[in-house]
């Protein structure tokens, strides 16, 4: 099912940027709100790539995650990897969010099929308020939503981030055609984190809660 999906984004993403109006991650449309970016390139899959998946199942299986959240879910592609470590775990609960409607119900029906519904919780709307209320302590943090927001969904995990989780940054390496990830970037590389730069796909920043 995952060779499916990755396949329809290898053959659908450029053409949907294309029709969104931009011509590439420099004219990365920074000057909306996210709600509208969401709308604007909801055709778009924007999702992990295969081997950044493997990567995802690997970090969450070896540190035996039971909770998970992850920002920007898109069409859900990164949440089933890493739903299937945590069930693999021994069960538990990834919690998603994305703020497209579409994308979201696009993403639990993803879900269903790969039958790992009853692992996920997706929430729908703007991650600093979808993720306020979280169960127990989270065990890993996905941030692979709009990048210029990620220090701010971070401020409000963080509360819920046990000694020793992870925190993984996708795209870190991607020309969005502003230094969005900087805030984020400079933030785990201060006394509260140990983090690495992983050179794989667009560049994943990988980071442990001290």
């Amino acid at each position: 099912m995952l060779g499916g999906l990755l396949e329809a984004e290898r053959g659908g993403d450029l053409d949907a940027i294309a029709a969104s109006g931009l011509t590439g991650s420099e004219s990365f449309p920074l000057h909306l709100d996210a709600a509208s970016r969401a709308d604007l390139l909801k055709d778009v899959y924007m999702s992990v790539s295969a081997e950044g998946g493997r990567l995802l199942y690997l970090l969450a299986r070896a540190t035996g995650a039971r909770t998970v959240v992850e920002y920007g879910t898109s069409l859900g592609i990164s949440a089933i990897y890493l739903a299937a470590a945590v069930r693999d775990n021994g069960g538990g609960r990834v919690i998603g969010t994305e703020i497209q409607p579409e994308k979201a119900a696009r993403a639990n029906r993803s879900f269903a099929a790969a039958g790992l519904a009853g692992e996920i919780e997706l929430r729908v709307g703007d991650a600093r308020e979808t993720l306020r209320d979280l169960p127990g302590p989270v065990d890993l943090l996905l941030l692979d939503g709009w990048p210029d927001l990620g220090l701010d969904v971070l401020r409000v995990v963080e509360p819920a981030l046990r000694p020793g989780s992870l925190v993984l940054v996708d795209d870190v390496e991607m020309n969005f055609g502003a230094d969005v990830h900087g805030p984020l970037l400079e933030y785990l590389a201060g006394d509260g984190y140990v983090a690495l730069r992983l050179p794989m796909a667009d560049g994943i920043q990988v980071a442990v809660r001290l």
